[in-house]
């Protein structure tokens, strides 16, 4: 099913996950949709190898745990952070190298302080290959980062690539 984009999230100079400065790192790209869940494009390339020809698994938890971070966003002006508690992967099929991939998180459950969610890596026939839970504080962007960083390393960049809707499977 296709849903709209409403926002784009940010990213960073050097994050491993979203980094644009990062040439070893995923360049993941955040998309907030109409039905509250968080899309991540990525394209993982050899550099993000295991096993010939795929993903490697410490690298798909690595933005699985991202993409359900950041789904506490959806909806939010304010920069907070999901900063983990837990996380657990179940690894279905192996990822390949070198295509478009979406990640896909959503908060399940929410409460003062900490909150839940979920998320899979979905392959181009939209099969899961990885599928994630886990569970996170809720931290403001000023707790975790200096304001240097804040105002210079943390941003949205525009393109006119950027998807207006994103097809996910049910």
């Amino acid at each position: 099913m296709k849903h709209k984009v409403l926002k784009k999230q940010h990213s960073s100079k050097m994050c491993f996950v979203c980094g644009e400065k990062n040439d070893f790192g995923l360049r993941a790209k955040f998309f907030e949709t109409d039905n509250n869940e968080l899309v991540a494009l990525i394209n993982p390339s050899v550099q993000h190898q295991g096993y010939p020809g795929r993903m490697h698994g410490g690298i798909a938890a690595t933005i699985l745990d991202e993409v359900i971070a950041r789904s506490i966003c959806i909806g939010k002006e304010e920069q907070l952070w999901g900063v983990t508690l837990e996380l657990k992967t179940r690894f279905r099929k192996p990822v390949p190298l070198g295509q478009e991939l979406k990640v896909v998180g959503r908060v399940t459950s929410e409460g003062s302080r900490s909150f839940e969610g979920t998320g899979e890596i979905l392959l181009q026939n939209g099969e899961i290959a990885v599928s994630a839970e886990g569970k996170y504080i809720k931290l403001n962007a000023d707790k975790i980062a200096n304001d240097e960083f804040v105002k210079n390393e943390w941003f949205i960049t525009e393109s006119p690539d950027d998807p207006t809707e994103i097809e996910i499977p049910d």
